[in-house]
């Protein structure tokens, strides 16, 4: 949902005006990792809205709710406030392939993938994926008038994140190919909505030289991972230690041992600059790898 825009901007009420206090509130403590606080705030909403009967406070709060939930792993309850949400939206005048029901059917999926229910997840994967193409397809030769370049962007940007993360759920189950289909497909729409030089641009193309690299295709790995690296370096990216790390692991998979030192020696330097205790420590099991490495080639 589209957050407090939900609300009248000069609600004249005690009630709603004390109902977007609290979402604020809570929002910023969700925001703040104080998540019991934000639970907390977000049940005196919740309360408030019902008692006032107001549709859209309950469908925000609950959503919100879900989030927070989510956030604390407290999956089983998620579920349940995501569901009680998409309920509330489709009693009213909300359509299944609305962008806000199909975010929340890509989370309810993203939780059966946590939980291991293989079928569900993959069910629910594929019916935000599907319905979302169907949608851009309906969409695509809408007038600006009728439809914005940007809400057609933002449909796009969640079949992307739709598409990436059922890409990840494939890469941890071991389905490679299908993985790797999946991510191409969602670099595409990132570079073609958002440009080749976007953060989530560089990551997908990482992940997809991970995916390419996990199956033995080390030179077209080579290929995105190098590529990947150029512009994290151009576009001081947060994560370009871990991608330099990817690229020396592919760079070792190739053999090329000195190169792929030297790449590591960066990625280190870079970890610990960050103070990224886990990735510096797998750099540097990575290191002792490759001298094993080296030492039985020659």
């Amino acid at each position: 949902p589209a957050g407090l825009s939900l609300f009248p901007r000069d609600a004249e009420e005690d009630g709603e005006d004390a109902i977007v206090a609290l979402l604020k509130r809570a929002k910023l403590s969700a925001m703040r990792g104080e998540l019991a606080q934000a639970e907390q705030l977000l049940h005196q909403a919740l309360r408030r809205a019902h008692q006032q009967d107001n549709r859209q406070a309950i469908i925000y709060t609950y959503s919100m709710m879900g989030n927070v939930a989510y956030m604390q792993g407290q999956l089983d309850n998620a579920e349940k406030l995501y569901k009680a949400t998409m309920s509330y939206m489709l009693a009213g005048d909300t359509k299944e392939d609305d962008n806000a029901i199909l975010e929340m059917s890509l989370k309810l999926a993203s939780i059966y993938a946590a939980q291991k229910q293989h079928k569900l997840a993959v069910a629910g994967y594929q019916f935000c994926i599907l319905t979302l193409e169907e949608k851009i397809a309906k969409q695509k030769d809408l007038p600006e008038d009728v439809l914005s370049a940007e809400e057609k962007a933002n449909t796009q940007l969640l079949l992307g994140m739709s598409l990436d993360s059922y890409a990840r759920y494939l890469l941890n189950i071991s389905e490679l190919p299908a993985a790797q289909k999946m991510y191409e497909k969602a670099l595409q729409i990132s570079k073609d909505v958002q440009g080749e030089t976007h953060p989530q641009s560089v990551v997908l193309m990482n992940d997809l030289a991970t995916v390419l690299d996990a199956q033995g295709h080390y030179e077209e790995a080579h290929t995105y991972s190098r590529r990947a690296a150029e512009l994290a370096r151009d576009t001081q990216h947060p994560e370009e230690h871990m991608v330099l790390s990817n690229l020396a692991a592919i760079l070792m998979h190739k053999e090329d041992f000195l190169q792929a030192k030297q790449v590591y020696k960066e990625a280190l330097k870079q970890a610990q600059q960050k103070g990224d205790a886990a990735s510096v420590q797998h750099i540097q099991e990575e290191l002792a790898e490759l001298a094993k490495r080296r030492k039985g080639s020659k």
